[in-house]
């Protein structure tokens, strides 16, 4: 009895550890650890923990000279690692900026730290998110954010790299010839619209040669993901299909729909087709030979494109069939739905019609992303989705504009009021949705802090541990400047996203354009204090990689603001037909483009000449580099071709693109002008439009090399811009 015994609690020992080793891969978590300190991982030692009610967990001690990592999963074992970098070693790791200065002897961990997390899933990306930052991204860079990932508790990424190949396997064996397909794959600045059926074929056509090389890099990035105990969220067919499609199979019961003007009309199979549940069989098939599969599938129906009817009972069934499709091809397929559409469209998405399209689907097989609930949390207005899983996100960043701004307080507070919220339903994570990354490292890092806890974050202990990580010391200057920041750019008031300087717009005699918004959420005048103390701050911090980018990022926003009241002044000299103070403000103004671009051109961060040199890295042949180039330009200036209603969406404060782009923009507009003065006639802005959107295009298929390494010193030139500014701006805002 006493051997049976034996030999039973051994067999639950060997079941227990395999099983938390099959949750655990410890070869690549070990490999992992490498990746992130090179030379210190020998003093860190991994081990598997099991997780805890279904959820990842970890554990951190100090044991026999080494510092213990265990974890449910290998992202857990990352966060733990990030957990004793963060605390005990007073480090970060950010898009931009990292400190990585460890003691010489690594820090002992008192007493063993045991985490777990209340959150079933910790979602990452957004369809937007792949173009507006990832274009270009090969393996290496692609390596890096699946290791940030880990260590910010990730583990539900999207995963569509690669999408546009399995499409070509599939349209290829039911007999469409690659003239065809070139009439529906966009360029590759643009797969996310694409994929979402808004467009075809905008920037291609797209050569094979690109469709291979990401098959392959889709599997490696879906492979290390996987390693790490990620579970990725492929995409499934929501009824986009070719033009083609029409031609091939007249019967088919097609909907042409347009997305916005400019662009030409897609075309969506009607869910009601028998070819619908079959071409999404295919596709799901053809990509699980490809990239495997966790059963997790994103498919948005109508993404910015309304539907055909408000009626319940049809949305009802569209939903039904949509989720069929998944299910025939995958019986255990969970479908992932953005609801940007209940946030961007609610004048047509009322209750009724929520609660019709999610109802269909039982609640065990959809996950709802509610994708900005930092700005509109429409679980509060949906009975939580009514029943479904679903997941509170941070969207923050719009089109990859270039700006200091989000919600602070929302970031700190939201998730763990939200999951003891008793009519928060069945909320199963957070996650980050922003459409493009690398900017404002201090809200993502935040908001991803809420991981492994239930309970807000107190800023006011959290802020001070950010800077003593990111710059390696706290000072009387940089507590300061952050305690300004967190009350100006990122109080999160008044504006649903950041500001624009209208440096960037396409010239106007008025205060904004059509996507350049000038309205900021804080007057002007109360960030210049934070500029001054991050000045007085620099002979402390200016060996730090993240307080040299955060100088950068604070003197451009208020050179940034302080373009509107220039812009003001030579407006009024031109209502008052005053030609002297026209040429000395606008002179003023290019100055200030000029000054803004030298200082940008200190930092990796803000290059043109970067996004350029990576886009063109791409291609395999002359034309193929021609072909990214002119799509990288396009996507950051017009958007489409040179009467786009979507012109300056995707503006950037770059170097580079302020010096060849905006600033010859307004010289011509100034010139315009001036001529006017001085015939004494008014400008005619409607011909001046006409003729800088053809310049725009011009310039936008130029290929042209730009710096595509830092020039100068950050903390220099930002000195040397306080000193030059400081009282013209206090002038400005007449403190």
């Amino acid at each position: 009895m006493y051997f049976k015994r034996i030999l039973l609690v051994g067999a639950i020992h060997l079941f227990f550890t395999s099983y938390v080793m099959a949750q655990l891969n410890v070869q690549a978590s070990e490999a992992f650890v490498k990746r992130i300190l090179p030379n210190e991982s020998q003093y860190f030692q991994v081990e598997a923990l099991a997780p805890e009610k279904g959820k990842d967990a970890f554990e951190i001690e100090s044991k026999n000279g080494k510092i213990i990592l265990r974890g449910s999963t290998g992202v857990a074992i990352g966060s733990a690692l990030y957990y004793y970098l963060t605390e005990y070693a007073h480090c970060q790791i950010t898009w931009n900026g990292t400190n990585l200065k460890l003691p010489a002897s690594l820090p002992v961990v008192p007493e063993k730290v045991h985490k777990n997390t209340p959150y079933h899933y910790r979602y990452y990306l957004n369809y937007c998110t792949f173009n507006y930052s990832m274009s270009w991204w090969d393996w290496e860079r692609w390596q890096k954010e699946i290791d940030w990932m880990a260590l910010h508790g990730i583990n539900m990424p999207l995963a569509i790299t690669g999408e546009e190949y399995t499409w070509y396997e599939v349209y290829k064996e039911m007999g469409f010839t690659d003239q065809d397909l070139q009439a529906f794959f966009s360029g590759p600045s643009y797969f996310s619209w694409f994929w979402m059926g808004n467009l075809d074929a905008w920037g291609g056509p797209l050569p094979v040669s690109w469709m291979q090389s990401h098959k392959e890099l889709q599997q490696k990035i879906v492979a290390r993901e996987r390693e790490l105990g990620m579970k990725p969220v492929l995409p499934a067919f929501t009824g986009h299909v070719p033009a083609a499609f029409r031609h091939r199979f007249p019967h088919a019961k097609l909907k042409a729909t347009n997305w916005t003007n400019g662009f030409a009309d897609t075309y969506i199979l009607d869910s009601e087709d028998p070819m619908f549940a079959e071409i999404g069989k295919k596709f799901l098939q053809k990509q699980t030979t490809l990239f495997g599969t966790d059963h997790l599938y994103s498919a948005d129906t109508f993404n910015e494109n309304e539907p055909p009817s408000d009626e319940p009972e049809f949305l009802s069934k569209l939903s039904a069939r949509v989720y069929e499709g998944m299910r025939q091809a995958d019986p255990q397929a969970v479908w992932v739905m953005q609801g940007w559409l209940f946030y961007s469209d609610r004048k047509f998405w009322k209750a009724p019609q929520i609660k019709a399209l999610l109802d269909a689907v039982p609640n065990d097989h959809m996950i709802v992303l509610d994708l900005a609930t930092e700005i509109e949390p429409v679980w509060k207005s949906t009975e939580a989705f009514y029943g479904k899983p679903w997941i509170w996100n941070m969207l923050n960043n719009f089109g990859g504009n270039v700006n200091l701004f989000g919600r602070i307080e929302g970031a700190a507070k939201g998730p763990a009021e939200a999951l003891h919220d008793p009519k928060s339903g069945n909320l199963k994570g957070i996650g980050l949705t922003m459409e493009a990354i690398e900017q404002n490292p201090v809200l993502y890092e935040l908001m991803m802090a809420n991981t492994w806890r239930d309970q807000p974050i107190n800023l006011d202990k959290w802020l001070p541990d950010y800077i003593r990580n990111r710059y390696g010391n706290t000072n009387e200057h940089t507590l300061a400047a952050w305690q300004i920041l967190k009350t100006t750019v990122y109080n999160g008031k008044a504006i649903r996203d950041g500001a624009e300087s209208i440096v960037t717009g396409r010239p106007t005699f008025d205060s904004t354009t059509v996507w350049t918004r000038t309205k900021l959420n804080y007057p002007p005048v109360e960030l210049l204090p934070a500029w001054q103390h991050l000045v007085q701050a620099i002979n402390t911090c200016k060996s730090s990689d993240g307080f040299q980018y955060d100088l950068v990022d604070v003197t451009r926003q208020v050179l940034a603001n302080y373009a509107l009241p220039l812009q003001k002044k030579w407006v009024q000299a031109y209502k008052q037909k005053n030609q002297a103070d026209f040429q000395k403000y606008s002179k003023e103004f290019i100055e200030l483009i000029d000054d803004m671009n030298k200082l940008l051109g200190t930092r990796k961060d803000f290059l043109l000449g970067k996004w350029i040199a990576e886009a063109r890295s791409c291609g395999t042949t002359a034309e193929e580099k021609a072909l990214y180039e002119q799509n990288a330009r396009d996507l950051v200036t017009l958007w489409g071709d040179e009467n786009s209603p979507l012109h300056e969406y995707s503006n950037r404060q770059w170097n580079g693109l302020l010096s060849d782009f905006y600033k010859p923009r307004w010289q011509q507009f100034f010139q315009r002008v001036n001529e006017a003065l001085v015939s004494g006639k008014e400008i005619d802005l409607a011909a001046f439009e006409k003729e800088i959107k053809k310049w725009e295009w011009e310039w936008v298929t130029e290929q042209k090399a730009f710096a595509d390494k830092p020039v100068g010193v950050s903390v220099d030139v930002a000195r040397q811009l306080y000193k030059k500014y400081w009282k013209k701006v206090q002038a400005a805002y007449a403190i």
